[in-house]
């Protein structure tokens, strides 16, 4: 063997500057014609590596820049800094970065995550403890789920939602280990069925029209008949009841519930009607089907809101042609169909004259949010006007009265009161809450875990 010296290049930061050094160093070759090396360069501790032009220090500093701002952004503040790198540069710096061997994860937690929302979904893992992905899942069976459990023995609490395969796959895969369900996913679970409670509320949330006073001197007959001021709100649910979609519901729902009555399991149901897993097990778990259509029913703002009241002044100035109206508005700014329109003025064809226009009633999930709020933590105005609603509906003031006590049990984790809590929503008429605490039952023990001993694992 022997060598010679040879200059060699590295790029370095310095105060800011990007620098070149250049060393003289010892190139050695190999007399041995089978060496497979054949020639190497000797390196400077803490200055240089094989194959690269940048010294150690500057490449770890380009891959916390790219691990932070990634591509774009990361070019950019490393130029500012006198580290010039292109965005692909960073990228591959990071694709580079070898992975850390993965430890036994003790409190593990799992969640799914969207691949293309909608369609394709995996499974996060996420080491609690550490506050750290350990791993992703290309989908989010049981099975899979099981297999990566027992392939990294050591977990003893698995944090997780309440879906079906997250509590089969530890079964199989970690039987010993403690599953506690996500209090987000508990408060979540819950807001979505008391948003359904309020839905099937609505009409709660307007605010009654007063009665207005009568002229002291002069008595004129009503220019408006009493039942006018309803005609477009009992059009408008007539129409919602009679709609294709709760029409479906309906059907959907009845035969779910005789095939299931016959015997049939999910799978068989799915093949016969030819729908989703999740359709079938949400038609077959419902107790009837309000329920169901509690969404259904629910009106969502129509383009038309905002030229309500105009609508209403030209109609009973006496403008009844559908056309001109839907002119009119056109030039005051409305891009809507002339259908919706036109429907909407067909419940005063019969009439004499439209209904003064009602004021907006507070909207489902403004009130739903009022519901599950601390009240502590509402605007003044807030407050009032749920006190109002509440006022009006005894139906969301017994809601209201469960939410605060289930948000007690997990803010104190007094789990030790879920089962009376249960008794009592099963008392009442709320079929909402009542959906809600039949999936509490099937996940009972991962729920109690998760309102007793949640202090203990913080981030669940």
């Amino acid at each position: 063997m022997h060598s010679r010296y040879e200059p060699r290049l590295a790029d370095a930061s310095i105060a800011g500057q990007l620098v070149t050094l250049q060393l003289a160093v010892r190139r050695f070759f190999c007399d041995n014609n089978e060496c497979s090396a054949t020639t190497f360069v000797e390196q400077v501790e803490g200055l240089t590596t094989r194959h690269a032009r940048r010294t150690p220090l500057l490449r770890q500093m380009l891959e916390r820049i790219g691990l932070v701002l990634a591509g774009r952004a990361g070019s950019r503040l490393a130029d500012l800094l006198g580290m010039p790198a292109s965005r692909s540069t960073l990228l591959w710096l990071i694709r580079a970065i070898p992975d850390t061997a993965p430890a036994a994860v003790k409190v593990l937690g799992v969640d799914d995550f969207a691949f293309r929302r909608g369609h394709v979904y995996g499974s996060v893992l996420i080491d609690v403890t550490a506050g750290r992905a350990v791993d992703l899942l290309p989908d989010r069976e049981a099975d899979t789920f099981a297999d990566w459990l027992r392939a990294h023995p050591g977990t003893e609490v698995i944090c997780r939602d309440r879906a079906g395969a997250y509590a089969d796959g530890p079964n199989d895969g970690a039987p010993d280990a403690v599953q506690v369900a996500d209090r987000w996913h508990l408060w979540h679970n819950l807001a979505q069925h008391v948003e359904k409670a309020v839905t099937r509320h609505r009409d709660c949330l307007a605010e009654p029209t007063p009665e207005p006073e009568p002229d002291p001197v002069v008595d004129p007959a009503p220019a408006v008949d009493p039942d006018l001021e309803r005609a477009a709100t009992h059009a408008s649910q007539a129409r919602e009841q009679q709609s294709l979609l709760a029409a479906r519901t309906r059907h959907r729902y009845e035969a779910v519930q005789a095939l299931h009555a016959a015997g049939k399991g999910i799978k068989a149901i799915m093949d016969e009607l030819g729908l989703a897993k999740g359709t079938v097990r949400q038609f077959v778990r419902a107790g009837s089907v309000e329920e169901l259509l509690g969404k259904v029913k629910g009106r969502r703002p129509s383009i038309l809101d905002t030229y309500v009241p105009y609508l209403h002044q030209r109609w009973n100035a006496g403008c009844t042609n559908a056309l001109t109206l839907h002119q009119e508005i056109r030039d005051r700014g409305y891009r809507g169909r002339y259908q919706t329109l036109r429907s909407y003025l067909a419940a005063f064809r019969p009439l004499a004259s439209a209904p003064p226009a009602p004021a907006p009633p507070v909207k489902v999930r403004t009130a739903t949010k009022w519901i599950l709020t601390n009240p502590a933590n509402l605007e003044a105005d807030d407050q009032q006007k749920l006190i109002e609603i509440l006022g009006r509906c005894d139906h969301l003031t017994t809601v209201a009265r469960h939410v605060t006590s289930f948000a007690k049990m997990l803010v104190h984790r007094t789990g030790e009161q879920l089962n009376n809590w249960i008794a009592c929503i099963e008392a009442d008429e709320q079929p909402e809450l009542r959906a809600f605490t039949r999936g509490l039952k099937r996940d009972h023990a991962a729920v109690l875990a998760g309102l007793t001993f949640a202090l203990q694992f913080r981030h669940c």
